[in-house]
Order: C-alpha cells, then structure tokens, then sequence
C-alpha cells in the first residue's frame, strides 16, 4: 500500500528557504570543531543499524548474541541435575520427577528471558527517544537573517562630507564650496 500523495516521505526534497528581500542569511557556530565533530558522531547511536535501534526493534540476531552466555549456564544447569538424577539409581532419568524438573526449569528459564527482553526493549526505546531530545535540543549553530549593509552612493557621501566640513568650516576661512568640489573629485576617483 502506497503513503497517500500529500504524506511526507523522507525521500522528499526538502523545502528551499524563502529569504526576505533586502536581508541576507546570516550563520553563527556555536561550536568548535571538535564539538560539532562529537555532535555529528552521537547521531549514529540512533541510526537504524544502532545498538539502540536493534534492541527497540527486537532484533532477535541482537537478543541471541545477549542471551548467549545465559543459555550456556542453563545447559550447564540441566547437565547438572541431568547427573544428580543419574545418581538416583536407574530410571530416575526416565521417570516423571525428571521431566517435571526439567520442564518447570525450562520454563523458568524462557519466562525469565522473556522478562529480561521486554525490559531491554522498553529500556531501549526510552534511551532512543531521550538522545533523540537531546541531540535535537542542541544548537550548534544559529541561522537568521540580517538587513543587507546599504552602499552607500557617491551623493550620499558627499553630502554627509559635506555637512561635516559646513560644520568645520563656519569657524575658519576658505572657499567651502570650492573645498567641497575638490573632495568629490578625489572620492570619485578613489583618493578618500
């Protein structure tokens, strides 16, 4: 069954960014590179080949490799009682008392592993889920947009330039127009 046209799907490219007119983009790194190298390398404990992940799923390859051990020591345990039933005498291996210990430990054995599975799992889930907060909650980087710096034109420059020397030039001598015309050619030709 398909996903319905409208659903997201991961494969969906992801949406271009409007950017207001007359802003730029703007990028501050709120980490070091060290920091953002450790950041990048969590995510891997939540990718779907994780340890996590596995065991959330219930990946029974991920479970036979965890219960290993603890099946080595129960058929270590039913040769053990398999030898104190042999030490009954003849046919204490064959009779009901033999069996019913046997299958009582069998079944001891398997509710217990059973238990053990549904708490790593659930236990999983709650650590996927609480890196999973943990890791999005972090801001290695803060994205915003800034007003674009004005350039200022030759005329704005020459009037301020201007202003400035009006200012200067009440108090003293000199032909401030004459000044003025002098210092536009110089800062259009690029003389400051």
């Amino acid at each position: 069954m398909g996903m319905p046209s409208g659903a997201y799907s991961s494969q969906q490219a992801p949406m271009k960014e409007k950017r207001p007119h007359g802003f730029q983009q703007f990028a501050i790194n709120n980490y070091t590179p060290e920091q953002q190298r450790l950041f990048g390398d969590s995510f891997q404990h939540l990718g779907k080949d994780s340890y996590l992940n596995r065991l959330a799923m219930g990946d029974q390859s991920m479970f036979d490799e965890i219960e290993a051990p603890a099946l080595r020591q129960f058929n270590q345990l039913q040769g053990g009682l398999a030898s104190r039933f042999s030490g009954m005498g003849l046919g204490a291996r064959k009779g009901s008392g033999f069996q019913n210990t046997m299958n009582a430990a069998a079944q001891d054995f398997a509710g217990q592993l059973q238990s053990q599975r549904s708490e790593m799992r659930n236990k999983a889930i709650l650590d996927l889920m609480g890196l999973s907060n943990q890791l999005l909650n972090q801001r290695p980087q803060e994205k915003g947009y800034a007003e674009k710096p004005h350039k200022e034109s030759f005329m704005d420059s020459a009037l301020k330039w201007y202003t400035a020397y009006q200012g200067g030039s009440n108090s003293g001598g000199g032909n401030a127009t004459n000044d003025l015309i002098n210092a536009g050619a110089k800062m259009y030709m690029g003389g400051g």
